[in-house]
């Protein structure tokens, strides 16, 4: 009986997580629809679609990360789905740090010295 609720509850939460990549990319080439339709804005607004879309699919897979360490800790407590676990987290963490390098630009270790830099830049130089 609880190995079913805690199923049907991780089916749930990988259905958020699926939904939000969806909705999240769906909601973002809408918004982008009307900037692309001005060559003036074009290139910003497919840059924003960009950042927007890797947004959602960062929180979708974060999302299903979350329903696969539940799956793996409360139902399937075999080495074989531990090792099936670790490929998987491993493989969504190094897609989700490739989507965040892709969409600021910048390695993650790297933020702390570009904001430095804009704040030793005074305006009006």
């Amino acid at each position: 009986m609880f190995e079913e609720v805690v199923s049907v509850g991780v089916l749930v939460i990988e259905v958020v997580g699926a939904l939000i990549m969806i909705v999240g990319a769906g909601f973002a080439l809408v918004a982008a629809v009307p900037s692309m339709r001005r060559a003036d804005s074009r290139g910003k607004a497919y840059e924003r679609l960009r950042r927007n879309v890797g947004r959602a699919i960062l929180l979708g897979l974060e999302i299903l990360i979350v329903a696969d360490i539940i799956r793996t800790i409360l139902v399937d407590q075999t080495p074989q789905s531990v090792a099936v676990l670790a490929g998987i987290v491993a493989i969504r963490i190094a897609l989700s740090f490739s989507l965040e390098v892709e969409i600021d630009g910048i390695w993650p270790w790297a933020k702390w010295r570009v904001a430095a830099a804009q704040s030793q830049v005074e305006p009006g130089e």
